[in-house]
């Protein structure tokens, strides 16, 4: 058996000191030098084979990042693992606590093609990998056809249709070798919640941003836009994971997905779950009331269905561990899992052809809180997201 973690990591905007990101929004020395450390620390307490990162602004601070990981771990190497000349170097206890450098690991970048000026900043992703890679990595961002969805009026006729041509942040998708299997691993980080608002043509900004006039019907339109962009986006990601599937490939979705499990988007993403049985259900092409599919015509729909699902990792472990609450994000006083490992049915228990299973599922989440305690600002200068990581186990 082969173990291998895998982590999602959205360490909020990293970017060097003095730089500005977003408009008036950059790291003093000093703020950079602990979020470095932050981030850095976190890293080598994951210790995870592959990590998918979000919201790397510059390739460079994320290497920094990664070295400093490594020197904090080989540190913590030299005064917790006993080297070979102690008779009790082999215990299993030491082999958990030891820290793996990523010194010969592979990183692939993925910068944002909307990246655009100081204080216009656009942040794009990272996968870092200890087996490396097996081919090339691919990013997804321009659509080299436009994506255009019809809609249907209610009255039968035309409706007009939502077009997109370029995704708000790429998908990176790269094939990692791991034992003898090759795995597809997709890292994303789809649209976010906060409005899409439209400055009218020679204003200085949206009439929406305004909050002295507010406009509460323009901003609910400004999350109608991001919410079509996401769920546009996860389709997106969804034809890439199908494309995948059918060619055979176990997959594994990874990122801030910006939406809860039965989200629409997130749903997209993950394909639809089989009915319990179709034999009672009328046919595509019934010619009568009584005309069903038969037993067999049930079985290969089930099958067709579920050999293009992904499941959630969160939920295989808490069906596993009976934990009753596993939270990513805090807001307002809202925890919610909004960052997600998706596993094809290659890593389900229940599939009898499976070539893995996972073992574990750790999160890293007591950085949050929900701004009301003191110590707020800093946890959020840290990252105002919970890492996770699946503890996967594959058959040699």
């Amino acid at each position: 058996m082969t173990e291998w973690t895998v982590a999602s990591f959205n360490v909020k905007n990293l970017i060097g000191a003095e730089k500005e990101y977003y408009r008036f929004e950059k790291y003093t020395r000093e703020e950079y030098a602990w979020k470095a450390n932050w981030l850095a620390d976190q890293l080598a307490s994951l210790n995870a084979d592959l990590v998918g990162f979000q919201e790397i602004f510059e390739e460079d601070a994320l290497r920094a990042v990664v070295a400093q990981a490594d020197r904090l771990g080989e540190a913590s190497n030299a005064v917790s693992v006993p080297d070979a000349s102690k008779p009790y170097h082999r215990k299993a206890i030491f082999r958990k606590l030891a820290y793996e450098p990523y010194g010969d690991a592979a990183l692939a970048f993925a910068a944002n093609l909307n990246d655009g000026a100081p204080g216009e900043r656009r942040p794009g992703l990272a996968v870092l990998s200890r087996n490396g890679f097996a081919e090339p990595p691919v990013v997804v961002q321009e659509l080299e056809k436009p994506l255009e969805i019809p809609l249907r009026d209610l009255g039968g006729g035309g409706a007009g249709s939502f077009t997109l041509n370029r995704l708000s942040r790429p998908i990176l998708k790269v094939k990692v070798p791991v034992g003898r299997h090759v795995v597809t691993v997709f890292n994303c980080h789809l649209k976010s919640k906060l409005g899409e608002f439209i400055t009218p043509q020679g204003a200085e900004f949206a009439n929406e941003a305004n909050l002295l006039d507010y406009d509460p019907v323009g901003r609910s339109m400004g999350s109608l836009r991001s919410a079509l962009r996401r769920m546009a986006e996860a389709w997106v990601l969804r034809r890439e994971v199908v494309a995948e599937l059918e060619k055979g490939n176990p997959v594994i979705v990874l990122g801030d997905l910006n939406d809860g499990e039965h989200a629409v988007s997130t749903e997209i993403i993950t394909g639809e779950a089989p009915f319990k049985n179709y034999a009672w259900m009328r046919r595509h092409d019934a010619r009568h009331q009584g005309d069903r599919y038969s037993v067999e015509e049930a079985a290969q729909i089930t099958e067709s269905v579920d050999s293009m699902r992904l499941h959630s990792a969160e939920k295989l472990f808490v069906r596993k561990s009976l934990r009753d609450m596993v939270y990513t994000a805090a807001f307002g006083g809202v925890y919610e899992s909004i960052d997600q490992i998706l596993l094809s049915r290659h890593f389900h228990p229940d599939f009898g052809q499976a070539l893995g299973s996972m073992e574990y599922f750790s999160v890293f989440n007591d950085h949050l809180t929900d701004g009301s305690h003191p110590e707020a600002p800093y946890n959020k200068l840290a990252s105002d997201h919970g890492q996770i990581m699946a503890h996967l186990r594959l058959v040699d």
